[in-house]
């Protein structure tokens, strides 16, 4: 059986088993802590009836006007849950805390260009991709990234997701 609950400020000892996937981005203990307290309803846990954590979704809501919309910081299942759907639901929450409690145009994420997994899998959510972003990823694997998007009812036209023809900086991002 599988809870879906906020994420709680103790769950940050529990979910190293998540975060040790290549392909998750971390965080600081202190980025955790803020969106926790800051956007709640966005921060969202999977846990089994062994009081395992599943996975997470942890976004946030940005922008101004047209280009308000809900981001999703971080999505990830552990491996062992994997392609049974969860993925899916804890997206369809962020797509409701987006939607129903801020009101927002959009949802928006980034996912290195080079994970095909996760960019088909957000293409089977309805997500499309909006613009590149080149040198988005930095580090030891820098890496362009993929902004995709998906419109919400309050974007009755479509309008946040209609694809720029050129790609972009990291420093051109509005937010």
């Amino acid at each position: 059986m599988t809870t879906i609950r906020r994420f709680l400020a103790t769950d940050l000892f529990k979910f190293n088993n998540m975060n040790l996937d290549p392909l998750t981005e971390t965080y600081s203990i202190s980025s955790y802590l803020q969106y926790l307290a800051q956007w709640p309803d966005y921060f969202v846990v999977a846990q089994n009836s062994n009081d395992s954590l599943m996975g997470y979704v942890m976004g946030k809501a940005e922008g101004d006007g047209a280009l308000w919309h809900g981001h999703v910081s971080a999505l990830t299942v552990c491996p062992d849950f994997r392609r049974i759907g969860l993925a899916q639901k804890l997206m369809d929450i962020l797509e409701e805390v987006s939607e129903k409690i801020y009101d927002t145009y959009f949802v928006d994420l980034f996912v290195r260009s080079s994970n095909n997994i996760a960019f088909g899998m957000y293409e089977k959510f309805g997500y499309t991709i909006y613009r590149r972003v080149i040198g988005y990823y930095t580090g030891n694997d820098p890496e362009d990234a993929f902004d995709m998007r998906k419109a919400l009812p309050r974007d009755k036209l479509k309008q946040s997701i209609i694809p720029l023809k050129h790609p972009v900086y990291p420093e051109d991002l509005e937010w």
